[in-house]
């Protein structure tokens, strides 16, 4: 070491400096953690990620899937650059890419549903020089129906007020409408009378001069 110059060892201590001065961190997956779809449907596993190194060609996306009632952990999908769909196994021809990188969105579709799809799906994604961190994971019930949710009873009660609201506004105009036509009537009753009344005025006053004369 002390044979060497200080114009080759200022390099190198330079370059542990920028080694040290890089930023370091890791890649952070985003996925729904539980889904349910109906049986021969299809359906849409999202992830997302956050890192700190631009998105480049380098970014990998690996999808796998684990059976609920346990077994070997199966290939799904994998995307470098172009999407590589599985060539055998039980999701040839079943699940499409559904991602777009430069909006950190790495989902997938698969399609036409069965019950043995239940179990975990893991999302994992590499993005030289980040390529450490956690696998997310989404967690697939496959059902014969989807139960109701809070949003299908509010979307209910929301158009039962709605229908509610038009029904009162049709309730009041048909009101008024009538009001106005009741009002006509007896309008045209009350002249038709003052109409009789001044007729039978004009003829006793014609008696009354005729009885003068």
């Amino acid at each position: 070491m002390y044979g060497k110059s200080p114009a080759r060892v200022l390099p190198l201590l330079l370059g542990l400096q920028l080694t040290a001065l890089r930023p370091t961190g890791a890649v952070e997956i985003y996925t729904s953690g539980a889904l349910e779809a109906v049986n021969g449907t299809d359906v849409r596993l999202k992830c997302t990620f956050s890192s700190f190194a631009p998105v480049g060609d380098a970014l990998t996306v690996t999808w796998n899937f684990r059976p609920r009632d346990g077994g070997r952990e199966q290939f799904v999908f994998y995307y470098h650059m172009d999407p590589f769909r599985p060539m055998s196994g039980r999701f040839k021809d079943r699940v499409v890419w559904d991602g777009n990188p430069e909006r950190y969105d790495v989902s997938i579709i698969l399609w036409k549903l069965q019950f043995d799809d239940n179990g975990t799906y893991t999302c994992q994604v590499k993005n030289p020089p980040d390529v450490d961190g956690l696998v997310g994971s989404i967690r697939l019930s496959v059902v014969h129906t989807v139960p109701f949710s809070e949003i299908f009873f509010l979307a209910v009660a929301i158009g039962s007020a709605c229908a509610v609201m038009i029904i009162i506004v049709i309730a009041v105009v048909l009101f008024q409408h009538f009001r106005k036509r009741r009002w006509a009537k007896r309008a045209e009753k009350d002249e038709g009378i003052k109409s009789k009344e001044e007729e039978k005025l004009q003829q006793e006053n014609k008696v009354s001069v005729y009885l003068e004369d």
